[in-house]
């Protein structure tokens, strides 16, 4: 049997298409591109996506991210160099990607309401879903 990675990209082209309709829906809520950024490319670091790390670290120093915080964000919990509202989205981002029954999303959700309107966090709830599933799929070509 072939090891070699499945091209799903060519075996179900119309499922991809779709999903490349998402992120349009998604930036139409007004997320923030830097925090769009942070929230892709710290997922894509959990889950171990090579090529998503690459493709969104480059993305976030396009748009203006420094290399400094983007240095620093495997440690953003231990650094001043996010902001509280950027901080909520990134314990919202590693509770949805690296999940746990313990984890209280109750205290998640009122952390990131002190810094976001419900549908804000509902569209970074997609974002969070979105590039999982992405670096899901990517990782399973390695």
């Amino acid at each position: 049997m072939s090891t070699t990675p499945v091209n799903h990209y060519r075996n179900v082209p119309e499922i991809f298409a779709t999903l490349q309709t998402v992120h349009g829906a998604i930036d139409e809520h007004g997320l923030d591109r830097m925090l769009h950024h942070l929230v892709q490319l710290r997922a894509s670091q959990l889950n171990a996506c090579a090529y998503c790390v690459k493709m969104h670290t480059r993305e976030a120093r396009d748009d203006g991210e420094t290399n400094e915080r983007l240095d620093r964000l495997a440690v953003w919990d231990h650094v001043s160099d996010f902001s509280p509202k950027e901080k909520a989205a990134l314990a919202w981002t590693e509770a949805l990607t690296q999940l746990d029954r313990r984890t209280d999303y109750g205290t998640l959700r009122a952390d990131l309401r002190a810094h976001f309107s419900d549908t804000e966090i509902s569209a970074l709830t997609a974002t969070v879903a979105m590039i999982n599933l992405w670096n899901r799929i990517q990782v399973s070509t390695h």
